[in-house]
């Protein structure tokens, strides 16, 4: 299926393409397809050999990695404008990972072959894509340091921040997946994340079933903000 407008237009503001011309993204996208996925549909798995990368365009999708025990451990949740998979791509590896949608999602797909042509021609595409890969590894770092470093409270807490559309003020939106794999992604167990929930509605948060409101914003931020402090007050003591 062919990329849409819209497709074009998430594309093209991807972290590995944001420094370069719009006629070069255009040259790399040319042999790109939408791929249109249901919940639980498989965009990769865990070690194939790696033949595309891929940019979410709309929906959720969910990246994880399998033990020899057969586990799941959620590597990263990634929506529209996300990338994944150019490392292993650009080096005829096998994927690190396995793409699975847990929503409707559409997803763009670019052989991995057009794009190292592309680069022969336009080296300014690698130092992009370095730059970017250099960007989304700072950021799983950081993510390493806050499930090590936070509180659970606070997790929760800058998770549903993260969603909401307003800096100030009440706003409301729905959970954009099931609490199930929110409390995998913020390292808790369902159990622990109900009582989260539950805490925080002294802050003037209300959870129920998948959507939430929050009387005001501003302090739910500062609700995490004072939780980071009191996590490094007990680590003095």
């Amino acid at each position: 299926m062919k990329l849409t407008a819209g497709d074009l237009q998430i594309v093209s503001r991807i972290a590995a393409f944001r420094a370069l011309k719009q006629e070069t993204i255009a040259h790399v996208v040319q042999s790109a397809h939408a791929i249109v996925l249901r919940p639980h549909d498989v965009v990769v798995r865990q070690d194939d050999p790696a033949t595309a990368f891929f940019i979410v365009v709309g929906g959720w999708v969910k990246l994880y990695r399998n033990s020899a025990a057969g586990d799941e451990a959620l590597v990263e949740m990634i929506t529209a404008g996300a990338s994944f998979a150019e490392a292993s791509a650009f080096t005829s590896n096998r994927y690190l990972v396995t793409a699975e949608a847990v929503t409707d999602a559409r997803v763009a797909r670019i052989p991995a072959d057009h794009v190292v042509r592309c680069i022969r021609e336009t080296p300014d595409i690698a130092v992009s894509m370095i730059a970017s890969i250099s960007e989304h590894l700072h950021y799983l770092v950081r993510q390493v340091e806050h499930l090590k470093g936070q509180t659970g409270l606070q997790r929760v807490a800058e998770f549903l921040g993260s969603l909401a559309t307003h800096e100030r003020g009440k706003c409301s939106f729905a959970l954009p997946y099931d609490k199930a794999l929110i409390a995998r992604q913020l390292g808790l167990m369902p159990e622990s994340l109900s009582r989260a929930f539950a805490r925080l509605r002294a802050v003037g948060v209300a959870v129920n079933a998948s959507t939430v409101t929050i009387e005001d914003i501003a302090r739910l931020r500062q609700l995490a903000s004072d939780e980071r402090a009191n996590a490094r007050g007990a680590l003095r003591k």
